[in-house]
This record gives C-alpha cells, sequence and structure tokens, in this order.
C-alpha cells in the first residue's frame, strides 16, 4: 500500500507550475492559427514590451498575496506617480534644463512616492488592523483625486524639450531587446531570489499560510506585511517610469483597471488568492496571457477587442475556481 502511494506521488505532475506555460503556448498556437502577423518580430515585440507595465506591477502583487493581502490602489498610485514626476520634471526644466539630470531626480520622486504609498498601505492595515481590501480601496480614491486635483480635471503633459533625455528609457534597447522587457525580467529575477530563496520569503509564505501559526513561530507580521506593500509600491514605481516616457502625460484615466491585470496576472500564474502559495515565474507568464490575449482579440473580428476587460474577468474568475482544485486531494 504504501509502496503504491509513494508511486503515485513520483509521477504526480504539479499542474500549478506547468498550467500558465501549457496555457501561454496555446494562445501562440492559436494566436498564428488566426493571424501569420502575430508571430512577426514587430508584434511579439510589442506583446514583450506591453506586458512589462503590468508584469512589473504584478511581480510586487504576487509578494503581496502570497503573504494574504491584497492591494487594489496600483492603478492610482500609477497615475499619481506618473503625474507627480510629470510636475517636478515639469519645474525644474527652468533650472536645471533638459538634461539627464532632470530626469533622474523625476526617477527618485517616482521611487520616493512609490515607497511611501506602500508604506501607507501596508502600516494603516497592519497597525490599523484595518482589513487591506478596504484600506487599498480607499487609498484608490485618494490617490485617483490627487493626480485629477494636480491636472486640474484635464491632463498633465510632459514638457516636449525633456522628452528627448527621458524617451530612451522606454523606446531605447540593449542588443535589440527592449528596455522594458530587460528591466520586467531584472525584477522578475530579482522578485524570485528575494521570494524562494531568502527568510524574507519564506516567511510570505508562511504568514499566508497561517498568520497565527506565523505569530506563534516568533515572525514579526506586522513587518513582513507591510514590507511586501513596500515591495508593492516599489514596482509601481518602477513601472510607471518606464510608462511616462511612452505618452509623456498622465491624467485620472492613466492605470485604469491596471490592479484588475495585475492581480488577473498573479492568480492565472499560480499564485493563491487566499496566500501562502506564490509563484513569481508564473505571474510573469500570467502578465504575458493576458497581453497576448489582447493582442489575439485586436488581430481578429471574432471578438470585439472592446471586452478584453470582461475576458480578464471571466480569467480571473476561473482561475480562482481551478485554485480550489482540492478535490483531487480529497479524491485521494
Amino acid at each position: 500500500m504504501s509502496a503504491e502511494t509513494g508511486k503515485r506521488a513520483a509521477i504526480t505532475i504539479d499542474f500549478k507550475a506547468i498550467g500558465p506555460f501549457v496555457a501561454l503556448v496555446v494562445l501562440f498556437i492559436l494566436g498564428t492559427a488566426i493571424n501569420e502577423a502575430f508571430l512577426s518580430s514587430g508584434n511579439l515585440s510589442n506583446i514583450f514590451t506591453r506586458s512589462s507595465f503590468i508584469g512589473i506591477i504584478a511581480v510586487g502583487a504576487t509578494f503581496v498575496i502570497t503573504a494574504g493581502g491584497i492591494d487594489l490602489s496600483v492603478g492610482s498610485m500609477a497615475a499619481f506617480i506618473a503625474g507627480a514626476m510629470i510636475v517636478v520634471m515639469n519645474g525644474l526644466v527652468q533650472t536645471l534644463g533638459t538634461g539627464i539630470e532632470t530626469v533622474l531626480i523625476g526617477i527618485v520622486v517616482s521611487i520616493l512616492l512609490g515607497i511611501g504609498a506602500g508604506a501607507v498601505n501596508g502600516l494603516v492595515s497592519t497597525r490599523g488592523k484595518i482589513e487591506a481590501f478596504i484600506v487599498t480601496l480607499g487609498t484608490m480614491g485618494l490617490y485617483r483625486s490627487l493626480v485629477t486635483y494636480m491636472a486640474d480635471g484635464g491632463t498633465l503633459s510632459l514638457d516636449f524639450a525633456i522628452r528627448g533625455t527621458y524617451r530612451p528609457v522606454y523606446y531605447g534597447d540593449v542588443f535589440g531587446i527592449p528596455m522594458p522587457v530587460l528591466v520586467f525580467l531584472g525584477v522578475a529575477i530579482a522578485g524570485y531570489v528575494l521570494l524562494n530563496m531568502t527568510p524574507f520569503g519564506r516567511k510570505c509564505f508562511a504568514i499566508g499560510s497561517n498568520e497565527q501559526v506565523a505569530l506563534y513561530s516568533a515572525i514579526n507580521v506586522d513587518r513582513i506585511k507591510t514590507l511586501t506593500y513596500i515591495i508593492q509600491g516599489l514596482c509601481v514605481s518602477i513601472a510607471t517610469i518606464i510608462y511616462v516616457p511612452r505618452l509623456g502625460s498622465a491624467s485620472s484615466s492613466t492605470g485604469v483597471l491596471w490592479e484588475l491585470e495585475a492581480i488577473a496576472a498573479v492568480i492565472i500564474g499560480g499564485t493563491m488568492l487566499k496566500g501562502g502559495y506564490g509563484r513569481i515565474w508564473g505571474t510573469v507568464v500570467g502578465a504575458l496571457m493576458l497581453t497576448t490575449i489582447g493582442n489575439i482579440l485586436n488581430l481578429t473580428d471574432a471578438i470585439s477587442n472592446y471586452l478584453n476587460g470582461a475576458v480578464q474577468g471571466l480569467i480571473i474568475i476561473v482561475a480562482v475556481f481551478l485554485q480550489r482544485g482540492d478535490w483531487r486531494r480529497k479524491k485521494n
């Protein structure tokens, strides 16, 4: 009996791990069947580049969700940070000119605001003992209102003279690989190492699995959970730094539904919404899947690309439903 059990365990396939990769391959096959241009270098570069924004934010969301939290404010946070960067850089043009110094100060402002916003979400939810869902729902409205106020209800536009200096951050490349893709890859590697190869990552898993047991194990739960929100804020700031030179503007509509896409990427990638289990590379694949779905919708007339949000919503529901696949264990 024990031998049969051991044999069964040996041949068990981790569908949570390979599922997202298989799904991505299927999507690529589907995209190729729909339109031959799908596999063109230009289209693939577009998919990977557009995946970078949500992918970077989703890496941060993986830490938050793994530790049992949630952050609904990332899209509004990105809009606020983008607006603040533009205001600061436009103001510095008169004194520092349009050189790299102005861009670097704007980047520093973005990082500080991202870390600060993440710390606010983390501290209010942990020290204030308020559900993260409520806290981040509140800050979502707060950050969106702030950028609307800064833009006076309109749009904040980056000074045209400085766009040339800032442009390579998004449009540049290294050996043909777009800068956003390289940054996304770097963030993913750093996230993987931090989550899977450090005591901090193990504590995130422990807290997400059972917060009370983590407390009894002498883990500073409040500090670890706050740090996950700070990581989320930092990832949002990095994504925003890359995003601003793309359009050179920010408004109240910037980053709308980014929180949906980030959470969808995390859940599709195999991270458990209830916490305790997270996969960085699954999140990367999840971000690529979402962008690929949107790209396929643009290449076909069968389904309107305006239904992209509906497709993403359905994917989240299905992914969470499949995560409840404990029926496989119960059968055994």
